[in-house]
């Protein structure tokens, strides 16, 4: 009766009921196929939610390390606790959760599936694949029933999966591998807001009147330690057992050494600022580190150029060992141009520009300008670190006096703020990965090894160098002093994310097993007895910057007195640069006088005119003093120099090599 009724309603007889149901049954045939594949979307959909759960755990867990580091800092200089700082804290909190996460994490398993290389293949464990192709033919059947008794044929799919090392027991785990990160995110995310306010902050004053002594502490200093260290791990490898020492080239202990030469005294480096250490011990300090982890990357580079130029030999080969240094020097120095470029022409763009009449798009001009310094050298094969922090030093010197005072304010606060967070992540992953990190491999003798090579390293980059720089400068270098920048050396960032970039094979293993353990024991342990070092060695602390324990040559140091001396004790360097920067670069890139209208040819007076800005011409003379004085590295004491002439110069760079 329902159905005759539904057939009225519908306008049509028995034929027309027939008609209905073919069209449903014809339109059910059609469906079953769609909801059949997309079954296997389903199943995608959620392998993909699983893998986006987990990847946010783990960010989870890191940002609330790095959390409890900030809070945990902030309890600590409430109550003046200055024996543990926060990459130490960061360090030990990373190996806490890294230890809960390996024994006590999910048992969440990560699928595999067998994969056979073709007999004739030209990869193997040196030369692996970028990526593996997992071809699925058409003739294999959907794990999804289609109804009883039949499957589903599946079109041909082809999967790409990249390489990321090789399988061990922990892949098993799927929070083991989503707590470690591609090697790639600390070079390219991660180092470059380190390493550029390293020099956008950097005291410049006082780095370039040391600067012919961090010059050989950096550069001299941390070749010699790599070579050194470099040369006696290979001796200790060869002493191990056969089936140890069988995998170590000598090509490979310099690598190490070159991993284990670049320090990264934070913790120092934060105990000297609260307790007002000398500043030109600061500087010492400070100035190797930003220089040497510079050093260290182009020089581990050149090592590896070494290895793809030698021929095997089987001895030294003095044409690759020269091409090796000459990339070495070409690879700095056109890093060191491109950085200086690019922080010259953003100066030139705030300069001419009204760009800061608007201070948040200045501070993303300024921002995006120097990240691309760092990715502009890594594309033209050069190195970015070099790049950047030399980036930042002319940012620092000429671009920060063109910027409005929000910006000024704003980029200061911003790279401050990225360093912080992205050097405790380190730290933080550092600690974490010990546990979590599937490519360790633990060798006792090799470890202690680089135990006792790194601290020899250090005594040869500080002890003979010292030696050499105290025959010609004046004031010396004291002893207490001395063993300070010895201890000094611990081992951080720059270290691992070298030692952690490379890690197939086992020797590469040990390497990075090795350099994590020196840098946690040196971060923690001897950052945390800088206190009790400082006072064994009688170094004063509480001193004010225009009284320093070292008195330069015609310098007074008294308390609040300028300093003044004849331009004959300022070092040859610093009077050539000075006199440079003085007349055409800072009147050139900024809005400093004297303009070059006072300080070029007459002939050139248009092209002068051109280059300077109203502002330059009508400014008057109180405005040369910028806010930021540290910046300030000649214009202030040069400049005045020019318009005063000879008679009363002032002396910003002192007497010393």
């Amino acid at each position: 009766m329902k159905s005759t009724s539904l057939m009225k309603f519908c306008g049509c007889g028995e034929g027309g009921f027939c008609v209905v149901v073919a069209v449903g049954v014809g339109l059910l045939s059609f469906l079953v196929p769609v909801c059949l594949g997309s079954g296997a979307d389903i199943a995608l959909d959620a392998k993909a939610t699983l893998l986006h759960r987990i990847d946010s755990l783990n960010l989870l867990i890191y940002t609330c390390l790095l959390t409890l580091t900030v809070l945990t800092t902030w309890v600590f200089k409430h109550r003046r606790v200055s024996w543990l700082h926060e990459t130490g804290l960061a360090v030990i909190y990373g190996l806490i959760v890294g230890a809960i996460i390996r024994y006590a994490g999910t048992t969440s398993k990560v699928s595999h599936i067998t994969v056979t290389p073709e007999a004739q293949t030209r990869y193997n464990l040196s030369l692996p694949p970028d990526t593996l192709w997992l071809k699925f033919p058409g003739n294999l059947q959907s794990s999804i029933p289609s109804g009883p008794g039949s499957a589903a044929p599946l079109p041909n799919k082809t999967y790409a999966y990249s390489f990321t090392g090789e399988i061990v027991a922990l892949e098993d785990n799927e929070i083991d591998l989503k707590a470690t990160f591609d090697p790639e995110i600390f070079f390219n995310i991660i180092l470059p807001p380190i390493i550029f306010h390293a020099g956008y902050c950097l005291k410049r004053k006082y780095f370039f009147r040391n600067l012919g002594a961090i010059l050989t502490y950096a550069m001299i200093g941390t070749t010699m330690s790599s070579f050194f260290i470099g040369l006696l791990m290979y001796g200790c490898v060869q002493l191990m057992p056969p089936h140890l020492a069988g995998g170590f080239t000598f090509l490979d202990t310099l690598y190490f050494g070159a991993l284990l030469s670049p320090t990264d005294p934070l913790t120092i480096l934060a105990i000297f600022s609260d307790l007002h250490v000398d500043v030109n011990l600061y500087a010492l300090v400070f100035g190797e580190s930003v220089l040497n982890d510079a050093v260290a990357l182009v020089l581990s580079g050149a090592i590896q150029n070494y290895g793809e130029r030698y021929a095997g030999s089987g001895g030294f080969e003095t044409v690759a060992f020269f091409k090796a240094c000459g990339d070495f020097l070409g690879i700095f120095t056109l890093s060191l141009l491109i950085g200086a470029i690019m922080g010259c022409l953003t100066a030139l763009l705030t300069k001419f520009t009204h760009v800061r009449d608007f201070p948040l798009l200045e501070s993303a001009l300024f921002v995006l300008m120097s990240y691309s310094t760092f990715l502009i050298a890594e594309v033209a094969e050069l190195t970015g670190v070099v790049a950047v922090l030399f980036c930042g030093i002319c940012q620092a010197h000429y671009t920060y006096n063109n910027l409005s005072e929000d910006s000024r304010a704003r980029t200061k606060q911003i790279f401050e703020l990225l360093n912080f967070l992205a050097e405790n992540f380190i730290f933080t992953y550092i600690g974490v990965s010990m546990f979590t990190f599937p490519k360790h491999h633990f060798d006792p003798w090799f470890i202690m090894a680089g135990f006792i090579c790194a601290a020899l390293g250090r005594a040869i980059n500080i002890y003979p160098l010292s030696f050499l720089l105290n025959l010609g400068r004046k004031p010396k270098i004291p002893w207490n002093f001395q063993h300070m920048l010895f201890f000094a050396g611990l081992r951080g960032a720059m270290s691992f994310a070298l030692a952690i970039r490379n890690t197939v094979s086992e020797v590469r293993q040990a390497m990075l097993t090795t350099t994590s353990l020196i840098v946690i024991f040196t971060v923690i342990f001897q950052g945390g007895a800088t206190l009790n070092v400082l006072n064994w060695l009688k170094i004063p602390v509480g001193i004010n910057e225009e009284t320093e324990a070292l008195p330069y040559q015609g310098v007074r140091s008294e308390p609040n007195s300028r300093r003044t001396s004849n331009g004959g004790d300022k070092a040859l360097l610093a009077r050539v640069w000075g006199g440079l920067d003085s007349r055409y670069l800072k009147p050139l890139l900024t809005h400093a006088r004297p303009t070059l209208l006072d300080t070029l040819p007459v002939c050139c007076a248009p092209l002068a005119r051109l280059l300077t800005t109203t502002q330059q011409m009508t400014q008057p003379d109180t405005t040369l003093k910028h806010t930021d004085s540290d910046s300030d590295l000649c214009i202030e004491d040069s400049s005045s120099d020019i318009r005063r002439g000879p008679r009363n110069q002032t002396n910003d760079f002192s007497g010393n090599v």
